[in-house]
């Protein structure tokens, strides 16, 4: 039977129980006035809780009841009905059961079969979802039916369209017929910027898929892509099918074009394959498979050129990662990158996504960590191969293998408060084919040991330690002084020392907290004569703040510097006391050297340079601002007191007036060297500012500029640069990227990216993307949050 209750008011208030009021004359509900507008409501019911006794008060709804359990609302200007049978309502109706609402200007709803028939101008509203047209069924409880003429909107693609007919299948199905699909607005009722328009549509939200057949999709009224069945995610969620084609177009493969498939394996692995025609080359198939298991993860990609026309042979590039935590605890990875030839790095600079182009490693290792009476143990292993690259206008020393690398270290505190670390390493060092014949294989033994207390004392501070350093060679071909083995052992002391002051300051009127933290570090390291004995991983450590507080001159453990001198720095810093977000930062820093140091390195960092007779060294000078929330300040300094002039200099500034507006500047100076000058950006060019949200929301257009350029004083060219253009205009995005990468003195790389991305379908054409992430610092998608934190000034090649 029908519940009902009659409210005075145009607005119901939900309950689950209420009296019925019937006219009985005319088995109809009696119509409220409220003012001068006729306003009647009355609350459906279902049988099992209609034989509850109305009396009887009922539990609340819970949160994740069904639409089965939930009561139908409805109201109108005028309702009348047949009890147990069904209700009719006409003018400004309203029926709502749980999340669906149904807006018409007359409705039939029918009790037993749970069945709302509207006309007129009928609107359904389910979470976000809108539907609206001329006629409408639906059958609440398992929300089917259909709409005729519809105009929808699905919240979960923030796309929409029309249609001849939309039948809804189920809560998380529909299908459209002769549908047209956008997410673009239809200004003044004209054609929106894309739309893909079809026969008929099948909108599966559980299984993340829209398939549409007889599609066509059009750009600007321009078809640009059109196929008998078309398959197309509606979230983000991954799903198996054909991805959008991709088009790079390279001066050393001409026009590329790749349609890449997408193989949804499982939820934890999944495959790309993507054939791709380059105009000048060929044929080629580029392929990745990605695992992540609960123990161990990983990526192999594969890419095959079986016949390249322009280099006349088969070209291929392998990079697998692999990961994870074997039984016993013990942590692995493995990389593997391999390319056919030396000269791929060059043509395919996007295959070889390593730091170092042309030094491709082959790299297993494996630790173990635990604990034995009361040390932390570590103990590892490593086999470490290089594929390189070489060129006949600009070789490159290789590095040394590592066939293998074995080691232990272990920390322990012991009594007193004393410190104590070992490490010792056996590794085995050979070259790889095609290396110099008059470098020296072989092996080495070393052992790291030190002692060290701390001692606090307020604001400051003291350490002393003590270290030994030995090492022990057997190389195959004899070394410079005709043995094949040999040993040394170098202890070392220094003392460790600084103070922390803070007081209140002002700057510029701005309350501020200022530190001054000075250090000394004294260090006595005695001479051993090394310049006899090989030289397989060591080289100049880089002269920057940590360096200059290091106790060796050099990174690795063939040499060791015989060092007695004092290095004094000191760093002053002003905080905001409230949030402790640092202002300014100011430091600097010195050596002074109580004898001459015969252990050196060159200038190019290389070892067993001349004696260095320099009492004082050169001074480095620091520093970091940020200038209220617009300008950010760095820089490092390295300035010899015998030339009296910069030997190296890092100098930079970033102005970030707002979202997504940042311009930096850094300049790059190493003496007789280099020189260079780069210059980044991301800016409006047109459009109104944006403040990081979707430009749908105010259908603005929006024109951005990204880039950054290179350039080499020294060498009076630009040496590697990227630039693009974003265009936003809400419901799609073009972007467009050009790169240019320089493989020498004369010769370079340059590409062109193209994508056309339709909010709410996909993306078409290559990636830039990642291209911009990679080359422009601080660049950030309009639709993320832009980091405002500056990198560190450091010195760096």
């Amino acid at each position: 039977m029908f519940c009902a209750r009659l409210v005075p008011h145009s607005k119901l208030t939900l309950s689950r129980f209420g009296a019925a009021r019937f006219n009985r004359g005319a088995a109809a509900l009696v119509p409220l006035r409220v003012g001068a507008v006729a306003t009647s409501a009355f609350l459906l019911c279902h049988a099992a809780a209609a034989q509850t006794p109305p009396t009887r008060p009922a539990p609340p709804a819970s949160a994740a009841a069904s639409a089965a359990d939930q009561p139908v609302s409805l109201q109108a200007e005028r309702i009348s009905g047949r009890p147990d049978i069904e209700a009719v309502a006409e003018g400004a109706v309203e029926l709502r059961r749980g999340n669906v609402l149904i807006r018409a200007d007359r409705l039939t709803y029918r009790s037993a079969e749970d069945l709302a028939r509207a006309t007129g101008k009928v609107r359904l509203d389910r979470d976000g979802d809108h539907f609206s047209g001329s006629e409408m069924q639906l059958q609440m409880q398992r929300f089917e039916g259909y709409v005729l003429n519809p105009e929808y909107f699905f919240a979960r693609t923030q796309a929409g369209g029309r249609a001849e007919r939309l039948d809804l299948l189920s809560p998380d199905r529909s299908r459209l017929v002769r549908a047209d699909y956008t997410s673009c607005p239809r200004a003044g009722g004209g054609a929106p910027a894309w739309l893909l328009t079809s026969e008929r549509v099948t909108l599966d939200f559980e299984a993340n898929e829209g398939v549409a057949e007889g599609a066509a999709l059009r750009f600007f009224g321009v078809p640009i892509l059109a196929a008998p069945v078309l398959s197309f995610p509606l979230t983000d969620a991954r799903k198996s099918g054909w991805l959008p084609p991709s088009l790079n177009l390279d001066n050393r493969s001409g026009i590329e074009v790749g349609v890449p498939y997408y193989w949804n394996i499982a939820p934890q692995r999944d495959a790309t394959l993507t054939p791709t025609l380059r105009s000048r080359r060929g044929l080629g198939l580029d392929s990745e498979f990605r695992y992540l298991e609960p123990r161990y993860r990983g990526s192999v990609q594969l890419n095959l050129l079986p016949d390249d026309r322009v280099a006349q042979r088969s070209r291929h590039s392998l990079r697998a990662l692999h990961a994870g935590l074997a039984p016993g605890d013990v942590n692995y990875s493995a990389e593997v990158s391999r390319v056919s030839d030396d000269s791929y790095w060059k043509d395919f600079p996007r295959d070889t996504a390593t730091l170092s182009p042309r030094l491709l490693p082959q790299d297993l290792q494996a630790e173990r960590s635990f604990e034995r009476g009361g040390v932390s143990w570590s103990l590892y292993g490593r086999v470490q191969h290089w594929q390189v690259l070489q060129d006949a206008l600009a070789p490159i020393e290789s590095p040394y293998q590592r066939s293998p690398q074995l080691g232990l270290s272990g920390r322990a505190r012991l009594g007193g408060g004393i410190n104590a670390s070992l490490q010792t390493e056996f590794n085995r060092f050979t070259l790889p084919d095609g290396a110099s014949a008059t470098r020296l294989d072989g092996q080495r033994w070393h052992a790291l040991a030190a002692l060290e207390r701390r001692f606090e004392f307020g604001g400051a501070w003291l350490t002393p330690r003590v270290a030994l350093n030995t090492a022990s060679y057997r190389t195959e071909q004899p070394m410079a002084d005709g043995r094949r083995q040999a040993s040394r052992t170098i202890p070392s002391l220094s003392v460790d020392s600084g103070l922390s002051f803070e007081r209140d300051a002002q700057w510029f009127g701005r309350p501020l907290r200022q530190t001054l933290e000075p250090r000394l570090l004294y260090l006595n390291t005695p001479y051993r004569a090394q310049n006899t004995l090989p030289v397989f991983d060591t080289w100049g450590k880089d002269f920057n703040i940590v360096s200059l507080f290091s106790d060796n001159a050099f990174s690795g453990v063939d040499r060791v510097s015989d060092l007695h001198q004092l290095t004094v720095g000191a760093t002053t810093r002003l905080l905001d006391p409230d949030s402790g977000v640092e202002a300014v930062r100011l430091g600097l820093g010195q050596r002074v050297l109580f004898r001459d140091s015969r252990v050196t390195a060159n200038p190019d960092g290389s070892p067993d340079g001349a004696t260095l007779e320099q009492r004082v060294s050169d001074l480095l000078v620091f520093g970091s601002s940020k200038l209220g929330r617009l300008w950010t300040l760095d820089g490092a300094l390295q300035y010899s007191p015998e030339s009296q002039r910069a030997t190296r200099s890092i100098l930079g500034a970033r102005y970030s007036p707002g979202p997504f507006r940042t311009a930096s500047l850094r300049y790059r100076l190493t003496r007789d060297v280099s020189e260079q000058f780069e210059f980044g950006w991301q800016w409006p060019v047109y459009g109104p500012a944006s403040d990081g949200t979707p430009a749908t929301e105010a259908c603005r257009t929006s024109i951005y500029s990204v880039g950054r350029v290179n350039y080499s004083r020294r060498e009076s060219r630009i040496t590697d640069s990227v630039a693009g253009l974003e265009f936003d205009s809400g419901c799609w995005i073009a972007r467009v990227v050009a790169e240019r990468l320089s493989t020498g003195r004369t010769e370079a790389t340059t590409r062109l990216l193209l994508q056309l991305e339709l909010v709410g379908l996909s993306r078409l054409g290559s990636n830039p993307l990642q291209v911009l992430k990679d080359n422009i610092p601080g660049y950030r998608l309009l639709r993320e949050k832009r980091d405002e934190t500056p990198p560190p000034p450091v010195f760096r090649e």
